[in-house]
């Protein structure tokens, strides 16, 4: 089997892979679509992160492309649906750079409050500047928190450690650690809290989620951060309460646009601007997570590979099979409508094949049906079942 990692994947990944018997490719760089279909040509598994998008058109032109692994949290960089419609399995690192993100987070605020990129800037300039004005601590403040997952929450019992009053609002109804409250609505938490944070997921119903109306909702002189998605924020509204005073420090680490090799020129509304910062889409990616991620991710896309597990698939049923003790495993996906099982079983049954261990979930649309078998399987068996017309993918994996 073949592996492609794009865009720096930690190096353990590969390693993990290697070790498995796959043939891996690297590349530092994310590929835009005629290039990774160009790239993809014989590849059996796929390792993105955030820049690199994955197409219906990248997976129609891939039909040996077997699973993606998107070594990030998010996955809208994948068009899930066609993923599933080729048979593709998608896997991602919901719980690795937690931590990291909180962490980048949290040092933020409190560079913020003290002002502290002024006084590094004025230091380096020459300018001793040590007078306290505009310089707070965080303990006694408020801090709202946009999306109270994985990283939202972690962040408020961090934030409660330091002091600070916690608030939150998510769409779906999350258990409030420690003494977090949560708020019945956005502008409510905008009206409220002092500081701002936002921890949402890449669903195409958070563009523009932050705009003119919902900074002119939030307090003056307050503090907005984004460590989430970039699409999410309007920058020419955000620049605007930056420059008139209403917003008091910002704090950003993903944008609209991204560059989409190292080195390459970044433009924004925000460069420039007074106690902002910026920086490169860095929230996770610490050595600790990333050698996390790589191992997590490069896990899963083995675990599919070899023994069909889909443990942890954003967009497959789940199936935790374990390795094959002994002849065959058939892994199946399927469209999700009654006697499909069925049909298999008496396929098998009909070529005196006999069933040794099977498991079958599914999942909204699609089903995943994984048989074990010791008899010999022949070529019309496989062609059977692969023309059955519910079939969407059939793998042999011995």
């Amino acid at each position: 089997m073949k592996a492609l990692l794009l865009e720096n994947i930690h190096p353990d990944a590969a390693e993990l892979l290697r070790a498995s018997g796959h043939e891996v490719a690297t590349l530092t760089q994310a590929l835009d679509e005629a290039e990774l279909i160009e790239h993809l040509e014989g590849v059996d598994l796929l390792g993105i992160r955030s820049t690199t998008f994955v197409t219906e058109k990248v997976l129609a032109s891939s039909p040996q492309l077997q699973a993606v692994g998107a070594f990030c949290i998010g996955t809208n960089q994948i068009d899930l649906t066609a993923a599933t419609g080729h048979g593709v399995a998608v896997f991602n690192a919901p719980y690795s750079n937690t931590r990291s993100v909180v962490e980048i987070t949290i040092g933020s605020i409190i560079a913020l409050a003290r002002r502290l990129m002024e006084k590094n800037a004025a230091m380096h300039a020459g300018v001793w500047d040590k007078s306290a004005k505009g310089s707070h601590e965080v303990r006694g403040r408020s801090l709202g928190i946009v999306g109270y997952g994985n990283i939202g929450s972690q962040l408020s019992v961090l934030a409660e450690s330091l002091g600070m009053t916690v608030y939150f609002y998510d769409t779906d109804d999350k258990l409030a650690l420690g003494n977090a409250r949560r708020c019945g609505s956005l502008t409510e938490l905008l009206e409220t809290a002092e500081v701002i944070s936002l921890h949402v997921d890449g669903r195409p119903g958070n563009l523009d989620l932050f705009g003119e109306n919902e900074f002119e909702a939030m307090r003056p002189r307050s503090i907005f951060m984004n460590m989430s998605r970039g699409f999410v924020v309007d920058h020419v509204a955000l620049r605007k309460h930056i420059e008139s005073g209403h917003i008091a420090g910002v704090a950003i680490d993903v944008f609209p646009t991204e560059p989409k090799a190292q080195g390459d020129p970044f433009a924004s509304e925000l460069r420039g601007l007074a106690n902002v910062i910026l920086t490169p889409h860095v929230g996770g990616s610490t050595e600790e997570a990333q050698q996390d991620i790589g191992r997590f991710v490069a896990g899963k896309l083995r675990a599919y590979a070899h023994g069909g597990a889909t443990s942890l698939s954003v967009n497959f049923p789940t199936i935790g099979a374990g390795d094959i003790a002994g002849g065959h495993r058939l892994a199946h996906v399927h469209r999700n409508v009654p006697g499909v099982l069925a049909k298999v079983n008496a396929l098998l049954a009909e070529h005196d094949v006999n069933v040794d261990a099977q498991s079958l979930s599914t999942r909204a649309d699609v089903g995943y049906l994984v048989t074990d078998v010791s008899a010999d399987y022949t070529r019309d068996i496989l062609d059977r079942l692969q023309q059955l017309p519910e079939t969407i993918r059939l793998r042999v994996l011995s």
